[in-house]
């Protein structure tokens, strides 16, 4: 056990040394937020699979290959989608826009078509919507903690895990992000691939186990519904229109070639790569606890259990000591590599959208910006940190999270585009229409025939936003 602490140990120490790096290489607030607009389509891609990826969907995942099998994959194909479709249909949009290069948020693109009061409106729910998904990445990671180590509570990993992710995004910023999400990734992949899934298929005795403890229906792909299916399209899909952590890699990218090659890249990795891995370890963790393996850690065959935990009790109990270390990074690695840009996302809007602070192209306004932005991402952390101590489920949070941004941002950011009778008071009624039916009916849990609140969200503003297009006397809303 101690071997293994000092591992993940010194993974940590790594980890904000390479924030130190990047700390002392940022002048300014663009070096900050979109990494000096120079950066590879690989590292983007990995980064943009590993942001989207990251640790909650991979505990949310294990939490699905535990309660439905294979089925479960699909929650990703969405993702898949929704990165090719932003490959194609968004991001030569973005790349038209005049004064690309000084753009740094989502909510600017709102403000060029919309105006300032919509721009700081889209800054609200951004700002807002990040806050809670990156409380949700602390949430993860202390799972993985509190259940891989036995003395380590849910409460103490809660901390652990919001001091490093805050620390290091503070001191490095997109670049230092951008950097370590393509190597948190690579440590995430060989972890699982040659050490997760071999240990975990001998420990629970091969083919001939899963297929004695499990039902047929955990190894199909057939096993959901379609309500399933569009509930998670609706809230999924969209967020690649609208994820201000999307958008600051579209921004941080060399060009949009590079930038659409990235998207391509992320969506390939997504689907089928990332999807299988944590459906499958999420389905040896169903076959080990049916079989009894999790007795030794407090949890007897089928007694209560959260299913997101089913995945950090599988390495616990079957990794032999090193190698527990090793894949213990290789998750944590993946959860800080969502909850850092996340909290970037949240940051980068809180400072220019809200706040409104700009640098001014001096010195010392740059520094000035620079510090401002660090601060913003301080308080911001300590903000979802506290969050995250009142939260329980991983996918239950993002899922939230996406759809509070998505009913609020999706019908406004492609009506920009793609319809000229977009108006500025039709942009700012929907996004407080869609946000507020997805909010209300999720608080009361309703799900009319059994669809996500989102959905209903959607529609709504979608009404509003063509209705206040559709009357001529409403000024159109576009400021160039």
């Amino acid at each position: 056990m101690i071997f293994d602490i000092a591992i993940f140990a010194i993974y940590v120490v790594l980890v904000f040394l390479v924030g130190l790096h990047f700390y002392r290489k940022n002048k300014t607030s663009d070096d900050y937020y979109v990494a000096g607009r120079n950066i590879s389509s690989w590292h983007i891609g990995l980064s943009v699979v590993a942001t989207d990826v990251g640790g909650g969907f991979s505990i949310g995942l294990g939490g699905l290959g535990f309660t439905m099998g294979l089925s479960g994959s699909w929650l990703l194909f969405t993702g898949l989608i929704g990165a090719w479709m932003a490959a194609v249909l968004l991001i030569p949009k973005v790349y038209a826009l005049p004064g690309i290069k000084r753009l740094t948020t989502l909510p600017q693109i709102f403000e060029f078509f919309y105006g300032k009061q919509v721009a700081i409106l889209a800054g609200l729910i951004t700002t807002i919507g990040y806050l809670g998904f990156t409380s949700s990445q602390i949430i993860a990671g202390a799972k993985l903690a509190s259940g891989t180590f036995v003395d380590f509570s849910f409460t103490h990993a809660v901390l652990v895990m919001g001091i490093v992710a805050i620390g290091y995004t503070i001191l490095g910023g997109l670049k230092a992000v951008i950097y370590t999400d393509t190597f948190q990734w690579i440590i995430l992949m060989a972890g699982l691939l040659f050490a997760g899934i071999p240990f975990a298929y001998n420990a629970i005795g091969g083919w001939d186990a899963i297929n004695m403890t499990l039902d047929d229906d955990f190894l199909t792909l057939s096993n959901l519904t379609w309500k399933d299916l569009i509930n998670w399209s609706v809230t999924i899909i969209p967020i690649w229109f609208v994820g201000m952590t999307l958008y600051q890699r579209i921004f941080a990218s060399r060009g949009e070639k590079q930038a659409k090659k990235a998207w391509f890249i992320a969506g390939l990795f997504e689907w089928p790569m990332m999807a299988f891995l944590g459906v499958i370890l999420g389905l040896f963790s169903r076959v080990a606890y049916e079989q009894g393996i999790f007795e030794v850690v407090g949890f007897a065959a089928f007694t209560a259990m959260d299913p997101e935990l089913g995945l950090p009790l599988l390495l616990r109990t079957v990794l032999p000591h090193g190698l527990m270390g090793l894949v213990l990074a290789a998750y944590f690695s993946a959860v800080m590599s969502t909850a850092d840009s996340c909290l970037m996302a949240c940051s980068g809007s809180f400072i220019t959208d809200i706040l409104r602070f700009k640098d001014e192209g001096s010195t010392a306004m740059d520094k000035k910006s620079l510090k401002a932005s660090q601060a913003a991402t301080l308080t911001l952390g300590i903000i979802a940190l506290v969050i995250a101590l009142f939260l329980e489920n991983v996918l239950e949070a993002m899922l939230f999270s996406y759809a509070f941004m998505v009913s609020g941002l999706f019908v406004p950011i492609v009506g920009a585009f793609y319809w000229k009778k977009a108006s500025k008071i039709g942009a700012f009624a929907a996004m407080i229409t869609g946000g507020l039916v997805t909010t209300c009916l999720t608080l009361l849990n309703i799900k009319w025939f059994g669809l996500d609140p989102n959905l209903y969200g959607i529609i709504c503003a979608l009404i509003v936003f063509i209705s206040f297009g559709l009357i001529k006397n409403v000024k159109n809303g576009y400021s160039n």
